[in-house]
């Protein structure tokens, strides 16, 4: 598989985790298996971020020359290198439809002449580029508001409004789009009746001009794009600008932000509880205090017994015994037993991996400490002192022999350099990494930093991410430490 390139500064790294799991996910659907996702994903990120890199520092770089946002940038990029690999004779690892569409006067729109290219197409392309990528994020990527203005560096408070601007801004666009394609006379008699129609919310469209929308491509692709009600916005923008597979691709990121959502629900504060999330609380701090009771009333009986050292001992090891259940830190693993034996390589109509780990466990706990449940001769770290740093492991995508995840640490203190590590229990190795150098000694992964991201603030974040394979099971890391010192981790 290709290296992924180098990214050449903190704004571009920041990307590479906004933008791969997309890639890698449109490329999944335009191939056969999880290897071809993977070489492709790979090829057409690295050909998409020359481009973006080339039209940024070009001889017309001061004119901003008119292109997509990023992630649709990249994803055009994924369809132009299928396109390659079909005329190059390596067409036997992408999907047959595919190959099918590549072939078809459908995928020449998407080459061929400017003006006769998808409306939607062209309006992204003619908005600004924070404009272009808040609505992509938005309704293609189906991002929460909070979620976008941060990505974006917005305000918040004012996203909702700012969106519905930038939608306003894309009807326009496709609208004026729509008048300059070159149009045969019947379809000129509608393009001025199409825009007086949308221009108005309550007006009825006539039959006539139903009947033309119903058996014309070009002409239908503009009414979704000009209509400001209705909920087909996203679907025009993923047609429009992808265009085989949009449709899934649109179903994917909706799927994906749900199970985000699932297993983080407090990131949003405006989200609302989860349905049982606070009588599961209780239920296991009722589980708690009688496990402490439990704990107390035998080192009493032990006590009261002679008071010999026999019986202290007994007390001792009854007490250790049971001290993990009553630290709220420690929980169970995510085990081989609680996980799937096998996955299908392409499940374009099922929920993805992180959600099907939110389904089985409505109310995730931290999973950085095992418990003495836990397989024999794992290590566990000590409490003597509290945590410096927490951390998320994330899983983003997994496929039949390969996933995908993005660690993020949170540190207490400021840092001039950092060494994150941390163990595999199933024999899981690391294939790629970006945003940090990577070393692997057995089950143990070491992370440090890249040139561009040594110093982190005291109460700062810093992130990477990585591919990897598995076989079998692919429980989640643990026994994570920065610079040594062991993080509180949680795993989503």
């Amino acid at each position: 598989m290709p290296d992924l390139p180098t990214p050449q500064d903190a704004t571009e790294a920041a990307l590479f985790a906004e933008c791969w799991d997309a890639v890698l996910s449109y490329a999944d659907l335009c191939t056969v298996g999880p290897e071809s996702a993977g070489h492709l994903a790979s090829e057409a990120f690295a050909a998409g971020l020359r481009e973006a890199r080339e039209a940024g520092t070009g001889p017309g770089a001061a004119r901003r020359p008119a292109r997509l946002p990023r992630i649709p940038l990249l994803l055009v990029a994924v369809r132009t290198t299928a396109a390659a690999w079909e005329e190059s004779g390596r067409g036997d690892g992408l999907d047959p439809d595919l190959r099918l569409w590549l072939n078809s006067e459908h995928a020449a729109r998407y080459t061929g002449p400017p003006l006769g290219r998808p409306v939607a197409l062209r309006g992204l392309r003619d908005m600004q580029e924070p404009d272009a990528a808040l609505l992509w994020l938005t309704e293609v990527e189906a991002l929460p508001p909070h979620v976008v203005a941060r990505t974006l560096g917005l305000d918040p408070a004012t996203v909702s409004d700012e969106v519905a601007q930038v939608r306003g801004l894309f009807r326009d666009r496709c609208r004026r789009n729509h008048l300059d394609t070159p149009m045969d006379a019947r379809c000129r008699s509608y393009a001025r009746l199409l825009d007086a129609v949308h221009r108005s919310p309550a007006a009825d469209i006539p039959g006539d001009l139903s009947r033309h929308l119903a058996t014309c491509v070009p002409c239908a692709e503009a009414a979704a794009c000009l209509r400001p009600h209705g909920g087909g916005l996203p679907a025009a923008l993923a047609g429009g600008v992808l265009g085989w597979g949009g449709l899934a691709y649109l179903e994917r990121r909706r799927r994906a932000a749900e199970a985000r959502l699932a297993a983080h629900p407090g990131a949003d504060p405006d989200a609302p509880a989860r349905p049982g999330a606070h009588k599961a609380r209780m239920v296991r701090g009722a589980l708690l205090v009688t496990a402490v009771l439990v704990s107390a009333l035998a080192l009493a009986v032990s006590m009261t017994q002679g008071g010999s050292s026999a019986g202290t001992g007994a007390a001792d090891g009854d007490l250790a015994a049971r001290r993990p259940v009553t630290d709220p830190g420690f929980s169970l693993p995510d085990t081989a037993a609680t996980r799937p034996a096998s996955k299908t390589p392409k499940p374009s109509a099922s929920p993805s991996p992180r959600a099907d780990r939110a389904t089985r466990d409505p109310d995730p706990e931290p999973q950085g400490t095992p418990s003495t449940t836990a397989r024999p001769g794992t290590p566990r770290p000590s409490t003597a002192e509290p945590p410096s740093c927490t951390a998320v492991y994330d899983f983003v995508n997994e496929w039949t022999d390969g996933f995908q995840a993005i660690v993020t640490v949170t540190t207490d203190r400021a840092l001039d350099d950092w060494r994150v590590a941390w163990s595999f229990r199933d024999g899981q190795r690391v294939g790629q990494m970006w945003d940090a150098e990577y070393a692997q000694n057995g089950p143990r992964v070491t992370a440090t930093a890249a040139d561009y991201n040594k110093s982190v603030a005291a109460g700062g974040k810093l992130t990477f991410g990585f591919l990897g394979s598995w076989r079998g099971a692919n429980s989640p890391a643990y026994d994570l430490t920065l610079d040594g010192r062991t993080c509180a981790l949680k795993t989503g």
